[in-house]
C-alpha cells in the first residue's frame, strides 16, 4: 500500500492526537472484527491470554481488575466469564480459572486472525521505524504524566 507523501513540516505539524486516536480506532476495530469470527470480543480474547499464560493463577475479581484499565466498553467481566465457561472454553475451580482444551484451541485460532491483521499492519513498517513509533508515544505519554510502561 503506497501512501501519499507530504513535506516534512506539514507532517510535523499535524495533531499527534488525531492521528494516535484514528490510528488505535482502525487497528482495535480489525482486531475485534476478527475476534468476532470466533463471536468473541476483546475482553474475551484478554481474558483467554491472560488464563492462558498463567492457568489457575487468576480468579474472576484479580483479574476483571486487571482487565478493567482496558476497558473502553463498560464490560461486565462477569458474563465474559459465565460466557467462556459455558461454552466449555474455561472451568473454575475453587475460583481458579483455567483453559480447556476447546479453549485454548479457540484461542490459537483467534491469535492466527489476529497475527495476520498485524502482518498487514506492519506491511512497508520497518522494525525500527515501529519501535521508534511506539517509544515517541511512550514517551507523550509519560511526559504527560500517564503510565508509559510496556502492559
Amino acid at each position: 500500500m503506497v501512501i501519499k507523501e507530504y513535506p516534512r513540516e506539514r507532517l510535523a505539524a499535524q495533531p499527534i492526537g488525531y492521528w494516535a486516536s484514528y490510528a488505535g480506532r482502525v487497528v482495535v476495530g480489525r482486531i475485534r472484527a476478527e475476534l468476532a469470527v470466533e463471536s468473541l470480543t476483546q475482553p474475551h480474547w484478554w481474558i483467554l491470554n491472560h488464563v492462558a499464560g498463567a492457568p489457575a493463577a487468576w480468579d474472576r475479581t484479580r483479574l476483571a481488575r486487571r482487565l478493567t484499565f482496558f476497558d473502553d466498553q463498560d464490560t461486565d467481566f462477569d458474563a465474559v466469564f459465565d460466557d467462556l465457561v459455558a461454552r466449555g472454553w474455561m472451568t473454575e475451580q475453587d475460583g481458579a480459572l483455567t483453559l480447556t482444551e476447546a479453549g485454548e484451541a479457540g484461542r490459537l485460532r483467534a491469535r492466527e486472525r489476529n497475527a495476520r491483521a498485524h502482518e498487514q499492519m506492519h506491511e512497508g513498517i520497518e522494525t525500527e521505524e515501529y519501535v521508534a513509533a511506539l517509544n515517541v508515544l511512550r514517551r507523550m505519554i509519560a511526559n504527560l504524566g500517564g503510565e508509559s510502561d510496556l502492559p
